[in-house]
């Protein structure tokens, strides 16, 4: 069989939920049982797991008769390494807003090949510990603890700088900004709103006074400019967006430096005061983290590399 190319065509697969049962359960029957007894249509997990295989299988048709193929499940993502000219197809989930099919692949892939196909810019960010350990993230990186604890750190931008106390930090990229960012910001809003405009038939409503918001009336009203604007930014923007989760002022720390744009000329730094725990994640990825242990230092800019998405 003549191969179109010889460039590497790698399908990126996940487990389905029917698979990762299997994987905790051991059996299918087992897996059954426990869905069952909890209420739940485990026929609707089947056929979930019956249209994944089916794609995956039609994918991996396609793609053998195109170039060299390989199949890597998404797990072994952090250890795998990508060539300069790979080509990466991933199947996603069912109700995720994907641009193309499986039909369409035997048309798409010979574009890519043929460069014909246009594609879009994605600026990464990165994170640089001062170990020289370096993490990459396409959406976004999470700088906190593993646990449901509180994050300790010291947080610098520039001439600015403070200790945090708080949930974690989110630093987003343009391609994430619509996701974990963005939700971010809503309910901060909505909160926000809730506590200034309580309803006052509600039992326990809080006071209509709004609480006094950290800075000057103009360092809030740039921040409130920021929020708004940072609901979606470009794919290929030159910045990273960053918000602190649940920041707690006290006596010892602050929570003014909560949200803002991180540049390659103002890069945000992070200095570690967690005696254990401390992670640094990207992608969502736990079982892949750089460990943010005591006195390590966090650089946080745009990676100077991006990656390309085949629109």
């Amino acid at each position: 069989m003549r191969r179109l190319t010889d460039t590497k065509l790698i399908l990126v697969t996940r487990p389905t939920r029917v698979a990762e049962l299997k994987r905790r359960f051991n059996t299918l029957a087992q897996a059954q049982f426990y869905v069952s007894h909890l209420g739940q249509d485990f026929s609707d997990y089947e056929r979930e797991d019956e249209r994944y295989a089916k794609a995956v299988q039609d994918v991996r048709n396609t793609l053998e008769t195109l170039g060299r193929f390989q199949s890597v499940d998404r797990s072994f993502l952090p250890n795998f390494v990508f060539g300069p000219d790979d080509v990466v197809v991933v199947v996603g989930q069912d109700g995720l807003l994907l641009p193309f099919v499986v039909s369409d692949l035997d048309r798409v892939v010979p574009e890519v090949l043929r460069k014909e196909r246009p594609t879009k810019a994605v600026t990464m960010a990165q994170a640089t510990l001062n170990t020289g350990e370096t993490r990459y993230a396409v959406n976004d990186l999470f700088i906190g603890p593993r646990s449901h604890t509180s994050a300790r750190y010291i947080i610098e931008q520039g001439q600015r700088s403070e200790n945090q106390s708080s949930s974690g930090l989110i630093v987003s990229t343009g391609l994430g900004s619509t996701g974990w960012l963005t939700s971010l910001l809503v309910g901060a809003s909505a909160i926000s709103r809730s506590v200034g405009n309580p309803d006052p038939s509600e039992p326990g409503a809080l006071s209509a006074r709004p609480p006094r918001l950290p800075g000057s009336t103009s360092s809030r009203r740039a921040t409130q400019s920021q929020t708004r604007a940072a609901h979606g930014f470009p794919w290929d923007a030159s910045h990273l967006c960053f918000t602190v989760r649940g920041p707690f002022p006290s006596k010892t720390t602050q929570a003014e430096m909560v949200f803002g744009r991180v540049t390659a000329s103002a890069p945000l730094t992070l200095i570690s005061q967690m005696p254990e725990n401390g992670v640094i994640l990207s992608d969502g990825i736990e079982a892949d983290f750089l460990e943010f242990r005591p006195g390590a230092r966090a650089t946080i800019a745009p990676a100077q590399r991006q990656g390309h998405l085949v629109i």
